[in-house]
């Protein structure tokens, strides 16, 4: 009897770790969006800071976001038990934040194209800058990246929990809290590894001066010295991309017209209806987020001039 009680909770605890799997592989698809984001806009955070303290800025800011998940986890597991329909109603408002997001990074470079960005040179130089109170200035970078942080991280807290519409509250639980530890851990690691990557590509490089292997390190070394800008020009973009397709998603999936006309659209071409529900999240997304940030722009502009 004891051999069969033993084998049927091994059963239990195989079945509740494979549903927990599988929701946290459906609830991971649909934060990649606010995922790259978060990494881009958190590896954005850290230019500027000494060298010698990216990795500390790092870590602190790391520390903040398991803070600001360990508030938003068991707020939106008590919002769910008790009031499930605001949930649906922050993953809309989720994603119109996104969608607007979006469509603010683009109507900025659209509209203020002529502005200069400060070059490696000048950011070098602030740094020399005695008048600087740099203590300051990375306790003011930490701060803002995890008032970002807690921003995302909700957004990350509400599109998972939306996933886990009708899960039982133990998978939920451990889907979140994994799911929101694996988040953390990973974004962040590849937050420090991504700041370092010019001083690894430097470090090489005065290395093949003396090194046996000179022609080798020498040509990783430029390598990473010319690849890590331009990966945070293309985490800047995808991350945009994916803002617009996961918060246009949201709002075709939540919203029921929206939804039917997603559903319409993607019979046109079956065979192409996957092509078809993606470009129509996008577009959704891109209108959505257009005319909410029209319509702050207008309102500032209108109370400015007041």
């Amino acid at each position: 009897m004891a051999a069969a009680n033993l084998l049927a909770l091994i059963d239990d605890i195989a079945t509740l770790l494979d549903d927990v799997a599988m929701m946290s592989k459906m609830a991971a698809k649909k934060t990649a969006g606010v995922l790259g984001d978060d990494l881009a806009l958190n590896a954005n955070q850290v230019q500027g800071v000494k060298p010698d303290r990216e990795i500390p800025v790092v870590l602190a800011v790391a520390k903040g976001s398991f803070i600001n998940k360990l508030i938003l986890v068991p707020a939106a597991l008590l919002i769910s038990a008790f009031i499930p329909v605001l949930i649906t109603v922050l993953l809309v408002l989720g994603g119109l934040y996104l969608c607007f997001e979006g469509a603010e990074k683009l109507l900025h470079k659209l509209l203020h194209q002529d502005e200069e960005v400060p070059d490696t040179a000048e950011r070098l130089n602030n740094l020399a800058d005695t008048s600087l109170d740099l203590v300051q200035l990375e306790k003011d970078k930490i701060k803002g990246a995890i008032r970002t942080d807690f921003i995302l991280s909700a957004e990350i807290v509400v599109i998972t929990l939306g996933s886990l519409q009708g899960a039982d509250l133990t998978t939920q639980i451990l889907v979140l809290s994994g799911l929101s530890i694996a988040f953390t851990i990973g974004v962040y690691g590849i937050v420090a590894g991504i700041v370092k990557m010019d001083d690894l590509g430097l470090y090489l490089l005065r290395k093949s001066l003396t090194g046996s292997y000179n022609t080798s390190q020498r040509i990783a070394g430029r390598f990473l010295l010319t690849a890590a800008p331009i990966l945070m020009k293309v985490l800047s973009v995808v991350g945009t991309i994916a803002m617009f397709l996961v918060g246009g998603g949201i709002l075709t999936h939540s919203i029921p017209f929206l939804h039917h006309i997603a559903e319409a659209v993607t019979q046109w071409v079956p065979s192409l209806s996957l092509l078809l529900s993606i470009t129509f999240d996008g577009v959704a997304g891109v209108i959505a987020g257009a005319i909410i940030a029209l319509a702050i722009t207008g309102i500032s502009k209108i109370r400015q001039s007041a």
